[in-house]
């Protein structure tokens, strides 16, 4: 007859991966810490070669002369950049008040909507060959965050996404 053997409780626990790891960052903290404690600062004390006398001889100032020249021509019309407003915070009837203010200013506003998402501060956002045009309308409005659009924003039209009320501009 087979004997059968009666199993012990005897074993070899291994340290878990998480542990021998810890471990090993600390020794080698430790040796990091032991291996540069002694060594000077990098930072120098930084003197000027030489010191100008009091008795150099100093030019008067002279006032340049004011240049006469038009302002440019914008690079970009408004009444031809589209733009939409959108509202990002619980103010009802933001993106509407907003999108007033653009069309008064000249921009063609061509609609206002809801925006779900999270916009950390109001903002105006661009495709690239509206990033002139993106800036003044951020100054026009008094929003001072300006972005290159993202997706799912359309790349032929100023985005604005609003988070709170604009300060009066």
């Amino acid at each position: 007859m087979a004997r059968v053997r009666a199993r012990d409780q005897r074993g070899v626990v291994f340290p878990s991966p998480v542990m021998i790891l810890s471990i090993v960052a600390v020794a080698m903290a430790g040796i990091a810490w032991v291996a540069t404690r002694h060594h000077e600062p990098t930072e120098r004390l930084v003197t000027p070669a030489a010191q100008q006398s009091p008795s150099a001889t100093h030019t008067p100032y002279t006032k340049p002369k004011p240049r006469h020249h038009k302002p440019d021509k914008p690079a970009f019309d408004r009444s031809q950049v589209v733009v939409e407003v959108f509202n990002n915070s619980s103010v009802s009837g933001l993106a509407g008040r907003v999108a007033g203010q653009a069309a008064h200013a000249g921009w063609q506003v061509v609609g206002s909507d809801n925006w779900y998402g999270t916009i950390p501060a109001s903002t105006v956002y661009f495709p690239p060959r509206l990033a002139k045009a993106g800036h003044q309308l951020a100054l026009d409005l008094g929003i001072h965050r300006v972005m290159p659009s993202v997706a799912p924003m359309r790349l032929d039209r100023l985005t604005v996404i609003l988070t709170g009320p604009l300060a009066p501009t």
